[in-house]
């Protein structure tokens, strides 16, 4: 199963023909959440741990090596609590009706007609 967020790369033909043809489901998304989505979670951790060095790093290579060294130190409970967290993420998404415009999510309770 396969889960990203509909930006245009990830939709091109040509990923899509890829996945079709590897036969990789893809899990349905809406477009625009990063907030619903665990991945996003590690790559902010990855950013700030990496932004914390020190030196920091001053070229391509140092940051690549930053970035490997900060990614092996990410604590697997943190990746454990984000995975997790996939089902609640999931449940809240059927509870709220979401809009987005110009890239800004807007989530408003699903109101029942009972």
């Amino acid at each position: 199963m396969f889960q990203h967020d509909h930006v245009r790369c990830h939709v091109a033909r040509i990923c899509t023909q890829f996945l079709e043809g590897e036969n990789v489901p893809v899990l349905p998304w809406p477009a625009y959440s990063p907030h619903v989505s665990p991945i996003e979670h590690v790559w902010d951790a990855l950013d700030r741990r990496v932004r914390q060095c020190v030196p920091f790093p001053a070229n391509i290579q140092q940051l690549h090596t930053g970035i490997e060294e900060e990614w092996d130190e990410i604590p697997q409970a943190t990746i454990n609590c984000l995975s997790n967290s996939m089902q609640r993420r999931c449940v809240a998404l059927l509870f709220f009706k979401v809009s987005v415009t110009n890239r800004c999510i807007c989530l408003f309770p699903v109101m029942s007609n009972s």
